[in-house]
């Protein structure tokens, strides 16, 4: 296998994925739902929240054990449609 073909990550591998979204009630819990329905085996302590300085957005980092490409990019695809998230990196 050249350089090129290598995927460039190895799976299993624990994987941080940042959500970004105005601050509301419910964001954790309903971002922390989301990515359970393709990795079911998050935990609260897999999400580290912070809350911006002005108050009024809150970022999520949710680190996963990805087992695929795939499974990252049907919980990106979750993610991104939900309308309380502005931004997932």
């Amino acid at each position: 296998m050249s350089e090129q073909d290598k995927p460039l990550l190895e799976f299993p591998t624990r994987f941080p994925i940042k959500v970004m979204g105005a601050r509301h009630d419910e964001f954790s819990q309903t971002i922390f739902e989301l990515v359970r329905v393709h990795a079911p085996d998050i935990v609260a302590e897999d999400i580290e929240l912070r809350i911006s300085s002005g108050g009024n957005y809150v970022s999520l980092t949710v680190t996963v054990t990805a087992i695929s490409q795939a499974q990252l990019d049907e919980i990106y695809r979750a993610v991104t449609g939900h309308p309380m998230v502005k931004y997932v990196l």
